[in-house]
């Protein structure tokens, strides 16, 4: 999403309604991309777990909790790895909400939706870290340098 955002903001001027259109389109299009090829791979990753189980303890395991996990883990992989994109691609978009319902923003709402996709990315950096057992500073600030050099990549190909 702040791709996107950075991409309208060294363009023309654009509708901000045309904006918020697009980014929304692209958000579902994430959301929907992300179900969709989480489930296909987990479901046949787990299908084919089930299978050398199966095969392993020479039974039919469809019935059992191991058979049930097969059919609902890919299901709920799915949903977490869909709506997750979508749920933090809609936080980025509320500055361009509240300025296009009318609410003054202390700065340009593209520029406030970059600032609060840069705070996403830094706290998905110290989560990762934490997990990780590494230095929380040091993982959210590389998340930021990886979000800097692709908006600096943006900016080479598309706005120099």
């Amino acid at each position: 999403m702040m791709g996107l955002i950075i991409g309208f903001l060294i363009s023309a001027a654009a509708d901000l309604t045309l904006i918020i259109n697009a980014c929304i389109g692209a958000a579902i299009a994430l959301g929907v991309s992300g179900i969709s090829s989480a489930y296909v791979s987990e479901a046949a990753e787990r299908k084919r777990a089930l299978g050398k189980l199966e095969e392993a303890m020479v039974a039919d395991l469809q019935d059992s909790a191991h058979g049930e996990a097969a059919r609902w883990v890919p299901l709920l992989i799915a949903l977490v790895n869909g709506s997750a994109p979508l749920i933090i691609s809609l936080l980025i978009l509320m500055p361009l909400w509240l300025a296009n319902a009318g609410m003054p923003m202390p700065l340009s709402p593209l520029y406030f939706a970059i600032i609060i996709a840069l705070l996403l990315i830094f706290l998905l950096g110290i989560f990762l870290g934490k997990i990780a057992g590494v230095s929380w500073l040091r993982s959210g600030l590389q998340t930021l340098l990886i979000a800097g050099v692709t908006a600096a990549l943006i900016y080479l190909f598309a706005g120099g």
